[in-house]
């Protein structure tokens, strides 16, 4: 009977050791190890304390809960009134220590704004805008302004740029005498300005160069307001709502708190027109061709040669940029463009280290190398040298747009090019005749010619330019051009009307339309409130309109001397989208929705950065289930295949 009873038993033990190794089996997970550290350093105490006042420090020490590191503090951590020296900021173990190596000034509030920088040491959790104060004098200045600093002319929120307030209203100011508040832009272009006394102040930004903080380089971008700003505050309620988890709200709190004003303030950075005059370089890529290159739009420059030594100026022919930045001589003198050695007099502006322009005389040399073939030719003899033919290049596609004319361009500059050289043909009852057209020279590029048709929607066309119908000035002349194409129909094409309100009243404006990268493409006047587009390519487009105060047909940028602010400019919010064969009919108020949120997210280039705080317990949770529901079905697999193989 015992022998049963310990055999009995003896079984018993051993099922239910084989059951829990099944289970075990069944349900592997790693070991927890305690959960995850997600909540940000939490501030013990600060030497001197938190809003001390008659303090005087050289260093600051503030301790945590914790560990911690300063992440980019040259760039996050903000001490105002800004430091001629700058301080050190580390961190040591749980202590953030700021080093102060500038005087500090009597009876001033200090701020030290670390933003996000202060971050735990394990799973870098940010302690978010957190800032530091303490004055100098027996009290403490609390106010501040904030807003956002938007580039002017394409309200693309500018990152990182400086803001600074002037108690000083006078306009020497801002160029003469460092801020005496500063802030700086996030990532979206907000900018807060804090420990701000009573008063009235004037406002601006400045990328600034030299970090002297004041505007003394023409080359930095700026943007001041107009008006005179006045800090107050005014008693506030919002609604801060606890969440059980990531969809279920726990509970909904009424916060009454101090809002301070003015906290939508809109800064338009832009740079100055103003920029330095000097020749960045010249050379000379072929024997024929002489390349001069400024820094900046300049007055075109005077020029002679002094060797070989020639007084009239038929020896080139002159090709130019726009605004005279880069100009190409093409020597036409085959006794000057043989010689290896050229020596040319140059008179242009440049900018002196008093940011004032004069004008500069300078002698310029050009060589050329040449590599003409030597003894170990290779060549075959009686092979046939390949003529090479003067290049041309024009704009026609098989396909080509309604509202495009012709282009051409030659390779060289050509002796002569009129409407003779050409012929366009329209194909009329299967034949091709001849048709009118309009033939324009480039008035900076005597290689670019322009041909302007009247174009039948949906015709068939044929260009051709006989062989050695043109000769360069080199003794290149062309190949034979043929190219057949046809115009695209109307009903390929839609039509767009805007309707325009909340513009200026008696100022003039132009409506440019955009492509998907932020680039204009066709630009129309407002007349009547409206801005009309025909012939327009099917898909989405975007719109910005321009405030035209000086009547030039572009933006144009401000002036700080002059007191001048740059040309305002809003962008439609949303997209249109043009569709074939249809008039469109578009109702646009530039009021209706701030300039801050204007600029449409799919064309905006400086998206905002969006910070995205992990929840690793979660994570963690989300992970075993999965583990657990994974070894559950592999269970009932392995029970299945078992149940096969029996």
């Amino acid at each position: 009977m015992l022998h049963k009873i310990s055999t009995f038993f003896s079984w018993l033990f051993l099922l239910t050791v084989l059951a829990v190794l099944s289970h075990s089996c069944a349900n592997m997970a790693a070991p927890t190890g305690g959960a995850y550290d997600i909540d940000p350093p939490v501030v013990r105490r600060a030497a001197p304390a938190f809003h001390s006042v008659n303090v005087s420090p050289s260093r600051i020490e503030i301790e945590f809960d914790e560990n911690i590191k300063i992440e980019k503090p040259n760039e996050k951590v903000i001490v105002t009134p800004p430091q001629k020296n700058m301080p050190v900021i580390r961190s040591i173990g749980r202590r953030a220590i700021v080093e102060l190596n500038d005087t500090l000034l009597p009876n001033t509030t200090y701020t030290v704004d670390f933003t996000d920088a202060i971050v735990d040491n394990n799973e870098g959790n940010p302690l978010e805008n957190f800032v530091y104060s303490f004055s100098t004098g027996d009290r403490i200045d609390t106010l501040s302004i904030a807003g956002k600093v938007l580039n002017a002319n394409d309200l693309e929120p500018v990152t990182g740029i400086y803001v600074g307030i002037h108690s000083n209203h006078h306009d020497t100011a801002f160029t003469r005498i460092p801020f005496e508040r500063i802030s700086r832009t996030d990532s979206r272009g907000n900018f807060t300005v804090r420990g701000i006394a009573p008063g009235k102040y004037r406002v601006f930004a400045l990328n600034d160069l030299n970090r002297d903080y004041k505007y003394d380089n023409p080359q930095e971008n700026i943007a001041f307001l107009d008006s005179i700003v006045i800090p107050s505050t005014v008693p506030a309620v919002r609604q801060d709502t606890v969440f059980q988890d990531s969809l279920t709200v726990d509970t909904i709190h009424t916060v009454h708190y101090t809002r301070f004003l003015p906290d939508n303030l809109v800064l338009r950075s832009f740079l100055s027109d103003f920029q330095r005059q000097y020749l960045q370089k010249h050379e000379r890529p072929e024997s024929h061709k002489l390349h001069l290159f400024f820094a900046a739009p300049t007055d075109k420059p005077s020029f002679f040669l002094i060797n070989p030594q020639v007084r009239s100026d038929d020896w080139y022919v002159a090709e130019r940029s726009a605004k005279n930045d880069t100009l190409m001589l093409w020597i036409t003198d085959s006794l000057i463009y043989q010689q290896d050695s050229l020596r040319m007099q140059v008179n242009y502006l440049r900018t002196d280290s008093l940011n004032k322009n004069y004008i500069a005389t300078d002698t310029l040399n050009f060589s050329m190398r040449r590599t003409g073939r030597g003894s170990g030719n290779t060549e075959k003899k009686g092979e046939e040298e390949q003529i090479r033919f003067l290049g041309v290049n024009t704009n026609v596609q098989s396909t080509f747009e309604l509202y495009n004319p012709v282009r051409i361009e030659f390779e060289q500059p050509v002796t002569a090019f009129d409407s003779t050289y050409v012929q366009l043909l329209a194909e009329v009852d299967s034949l091709f005749e001849a048709v009118p057209f309009r033939l324009e020279s480039d008035s900076l590029n005597p290689r670019k010619f322009t041909l302007r048709p009247h174009w039948k929607p949906g015709g068939k066309y044929k260009i051709l330019i006989d062989s050695a119908a043109v000769t360069s000035r080199y003794g290149l002349w062309n190949n034979k051009y043929e190219q057949s194409f046809t115009v695209k129909p109307l009903d390929q094409y839609g039509n767009l009307e805007i309707s325009i309100t909340g513009l200026p009243e008696e100022k003039p404006a132009f409506v440019e339309l955009l492509d998907k990268s932020d680039k204009p493409f066709r630009k129309s006047y407002v007349k009547a409130h409206k801005a009309r587009f025909q012939d327009l390519p099917p898909g989405e487009i975007y719109a910005r309109v321009v405030i035209d105060e000086n009547e030039d047909g572009v933006w144009t940028t401000g002036n700080y001397e002059e007191g001048r602010q740059p040309e305002e400019v809003f962008y439609y919010p949303d997209k249109f989208v043009i569709r074939a064969f249809s008039d469109h009919s578009e109702e646009w108020n530039v009021r209706a929705r701030p300039v801050i949120s204007q600029k449409p997210l799919e064309i905006t280039i400086n998206k905002p950065e969006e910070k995205k705080r992990r929840n690793p317990n979660l994570e963690r949770e989300q992970q075993q289930r999965q583990n657990q529901q994974g070894s559950s079905f592999s269970g009932r697999g392995s029970a299945g295949t078992t149940s096969d193989m029996r």
